[in-house]
């Protein structure tokens, strides 16, 4: 033998419990109106490791919820990884426009911890490792993971536009979330 058996066993895995769980497709479904309250959720955010409450925005300015499909942190979808850069880059002109990004996965917290390091992400990166929040927004499951979604929410936290992944549609790009943003009313 070559030490194959002390070989480090690796912390993460693409077939683990989670996947099982999200491995019946489940088709995304619109559970609201626009104009309804969005609700609210509580989740640790990976920078930092404390809790980030949604409605601490509120009555403060506009938010973006991008829920992103992310398997480990090796493995990300391939057609919504180019998003989550997209997304990144953009971060200066959501800041400019007054909304903060969120990001959310359904990662664990040491896979998100690596994620937000290695992909350099600005948004605060928030981890629903048992899919919680994904299923409360309706986002879909399919393969393993949850699929993504993107909500844009007005400064009282009532849903004024989301789009849910599609194979004809993955996600909406940045440019149409910000232009969303600049119909919200001022008041």
């Amino acid at each position: 033998m070559t030490g194959l058996t002390n070989a480090p066993t690796p912390k993460s895995a693409l077939i683990d419990e989670r996947f099982w769980r999200n491995f019946i497709p489940v088709p995304a479904g619109n559970r609201f109106q626009l104009g309804d309250r969005a609700p609210d959720f509580t989740l640790i955010e990976a920078g930092t490791r404390q809790p980030y409450r949604l409605s601490q925005h509120w009555g403060e300015r506009p938010v973006v919820l991008e829920f992103t499909r992310i398997f480990t942190e090796r493995h990300y979808c391939p057609l919504c990884f180019p998003h989550l850069v997209a997304m990144n880059e953009a971060y200066a002109k959501f800041a400019a426009a007054g909304a903060q990004v969120i990001l959310i996965t359904s990662t664990t917290l040491a896979q998100s911890q690596v994620v937000k390091t290695d992909l350099n992400l600005q948004p605060p990166l928030l981890c629903d490792p048992f899919c919680e929040v994904f299923r409360q927004y309706g986002a879909g499951q399919a393969l393993g993971a949850p699929l993504s979604a993107q909500f844009v929410l007005d400064k009282y936290g009532r849903l004024r536009y989301w789009h849910h992944f599609s194979f004809l549609d993955y996600n909406a790009e940045p440019l149409q979330l910000l232009y969303t943003l600049s119909t919200l009313p001022s008041d």
